[in-house]
């Protein structure tokens, strides 16, 4: 990785601050304990003084035309699902993605992701508040609403605020391994790894329909080893097949078999990472029919083999 990885934060009026201050800390705090870190700057959407909230104001060195030099660039939230997206911006994000930068999201900084039409196609979270109105405004989003992040590869996006936290540690732990990313955690007096989603932040009680198909979410997740049907999960949950993959698409925005490699790509990534399993059994714990099989959706979805992302990852590294 090159030692200056440059990391540009966007700055708008009416700023999220909580979300600003996640990537500030995660990316912008110097670490003289580090020999290489982050490159760091904050860049303007518009012309400042920019108002945040908690009656701030924020003066940014930094415009879009940094963008171009940007390796990452992180949208901290956004004014609202609603406020449209400036065409410059839009451009400015479009025209990085295409020169090579990854782009992250933090909460409703999804929006401006999925104005760019990047996101078609692909899978994204949000907050729990926002996620309904994202897969109304962008059906061609695959919207994960119950997870805390989701790592495309060049697109990344994390559920509602502190989430960022995850997703913020996520990626150092791509760009520079477990060790540094717990270091960092343990820093922010955070664990470097949290459990579940964010289904449990939700103020009401999940319909009925969403909690049969939750309890369905689960027993794939218990069962990932196993070959699963579409036919054997509508029996399972006394639907027809047609019935079961619409409920699919209305509460995660893509068919189960979409859903289930992603889980099992998931249960995979997280075996490399914790234990010393060899790649056979990892994939067959993880539901694949061989290590081909592994190996091929690992470059698919990852652009890596599943034995070069132990060797980054792996918490032993």
């Amino acid at each position: 990785m090159p030692v200056n990885h440059s990391v540009a934060l966007l700055a708008y009026d009416g700023l999220c601050t909580f979300e600003f201050g996640v990537a500030v800390e995660v990316f912008g705090l110097p670490r003289p304990e580090l020999a290489e870190w982050y490159e760091f700057r904050v860049c303007a959407v518009e012309p400042g003084p920019l108002r945040a909230t908690g009656a701030i104001q924020v003066l940014a060195d930094g415009s879009l035309e940094d963008l171009k030099r940007a390796d990452t660039i992180v949208v901290p939230g956004w004014k609202g699902a609603d406020v449209p997206v400036p065409e410059e911006l839009r451009h400015a994000l479009l025209d990085a993605h295409a020169a090579g930068a990854r782009l992250v999201s933090i909460c409703s900084g999804v929006f401006v992701l999925a104005a760019t039409g990047l996101l078609n196609g692909r899978s994204a979270t949000t907050h729990w508040r926002y996620a309904s109105q994202l897969a109304a405004a962008y059906p061609s989003i695959c919207v994960e609403p119950d997870v805390l992040y989701v790592d495309e590869g060049d697109l990344l996006t994390s559920a509602g605020s502190a989430a960022g936290l995850d997703l913020c540690l996520h990626i150092v732990r791509r760009d520079f391994g477990a060790r540094i990313a717990n270091q960092v955690a343990r820093r922010l007096v955070i664990p470097p790894h949290r459990d579940g989603g964010q289904a449990q932040f939700v103020e009401a009680p999940l319909p009925q329909k969403r909690a049969e198909i939750s309890a369905l979410f689960d027993w794939i997740r218990r069962n990932l080893h196993r070959e699963i049907s579409i036919e054997a999960l509508a029996e399972r949950a006394n639907m027809s097949p047609r019935t079961l993959v619409r409920r699919f698409h209305e509460t995660v925005g893509c068919a189960p078999k979409q859903w289930i490699l992603r889980e099992r790509i998931n249960r995979a990534r997280n075996l490399l990472e914790t234990s010393s399993r060899s790649i056979e059994q990892i994939a067959a714990e993880s539901g694949f029919s061989s290590t081909e099989n592994l190996r091929h959706h690992f470059r698919e979805q990852l652009q890596t083999s599943p034995a070069a992302y132990r060797r980054r990852f792996a918490e032993s590294a």
